[in-house]
């Protein structure tokens, strides 16, 4: 009886002890799911497959390519341009406070022993950069060249003109200055202070208004290309509407949708940006050469700056990121119907 049962109890108990663990373990594994690298892989290689599928399609429109990034390219250009007109203005006026100097006319009987004394004084004093004393003989010497009046002032029984000395402030801010030139007024051996600073008031007046004006050119310019390239990408979006039709009916999420077309909006961007920089160089290049002849008949070095690399990348990032919005604006306004039916 028990070795006929036995064979059975171990029949019935075996299949309890080699009950699968495997399967039990394949569960695990399908509820935990494909681990992070393999959805890193999937992530890059998605983004790879659009940023390709994108140059791939502008590749085949070179020629409408090229003129959309030709017209996106002048108009960043333009308030560019200006700009660095304006910096190159600003940096001709670099010599400001040279112009923006403070004369102090000492009295006639001042000694140059003591113009120089004083002029030591002055250079020592807070917001001073530079002082220079003008005797009177040189004064009277400058004069002569400069008036063509020699010979009559020759004829003079003395000398009528007094030393100066010439002071050149830190900064050219008028309140500081008025300050400064009262200051410098109370000196002993100084007859009158004077300082013009209506010159530099116009000057400072255009340039703020030049700024103002490319602003507000920008403002309009940027505008005018998001337009454009939200009508750009419109037009993509309808060459692929049947495309993507299909992808939504198969489950394809509106980021996959957008994903080219950002990438494409991008390209865009790019390609402009790097045509305004060539752009920006050679106009540069070109108008330097009249800048340098006028400038040589004014016995000045000035020469026209380049597109420095900081601000050329700076319009390069600017482009991209214009072509990535505009591209984003104008999908997501056509995403919604683009929904199967």
């Amino acid at each position: 009886m028990s070795a006929t049962r036995s064979p059975k109890v171990s029949e019935r108990v075996a299949p309890k002890a080699a009950d699968p663990q495997p399967p039990k373990k394949k569960k695990h594994d399908d509820d935990d799911g494909p681990d992070f690298s393999t959805l890193l892989h999937s992530w890059i290689e998605s983004h790879r497959a659009s940023l390709l599928d994108s140059l791939r399609r502008l590749g085949k429109q070179p020629i409408g390519s090229f003129f959309t990034c030709m017209v996106m390219a002048v108009a960043l250009s333009l308030p560019m341009g200006l700009s660095l007109l304006i910096n190159n203005v600003e940096r001709l006026g670099g010599s400001w406070q040279r112009a923006a100097q403070i004369s102090l006319y000492l009295q006639l009987d001042a000694t140059p022993e003591q113009g120089e004394s004083l002029r030591e004084q002055i250079k020592g004093m807070p917001g001073v950069a530079e002082a220079e004393y003008v005797g009177r003989d040189q004064a009277l010497e400058e004069f002569q060249q400069q008036s063509g009046l020699g010979e009559a002032l020759r004829e003079l029984p003395e000398n009528p003109l007094p030393g100066v000395v010439l002071v050149t402030p830190n900064e050219v801010d008028k309140p500081t200055l008025e300050a400064l030139r009262q200051k410098l007024s109370e000196l002993p051996k100084v007859q009158q202070a004077q300082l013009d600073l209506v010159w530099v008031e116009r000057l400072a007046a255009i340039l703020k208004l030049g700024d103002r004006f490319v602003f507000g050119l920008t403002v309009l310019l940027v505008s005018a290309l998001l337009l454009v390239i939200g009508n750009t990408i419109r037009l993509h979006i309808e060459n692929r509407r049947t495309e993507i039709e299909v992808i939504k009916l198969v489950g394809g999420t509106d980021s996959y949708v957008r994903r080219p077309f950002l990438y494409m909006g991008a390209l865009y961007g790019f390609g402009a940006g790097v045509l305004s920089w060539g752009v920006l160089a050679f106009g540069l290049n070109w108008l330097n050469d009249a800048v340098v002849g006028l400038a040589g008949l004014y016995g000045s070095d000035f020469a026209l700056a380049g597109v420095p690399v900081a601000d050329g990348l700076s319009l390069l990032l600017g482009a991209v990121l214009l072509g990535y919005i505009g591209a984003w604006i104008a999908v997501a306004r056509h995403l919604r119907e683009l929904a199967p039916k």
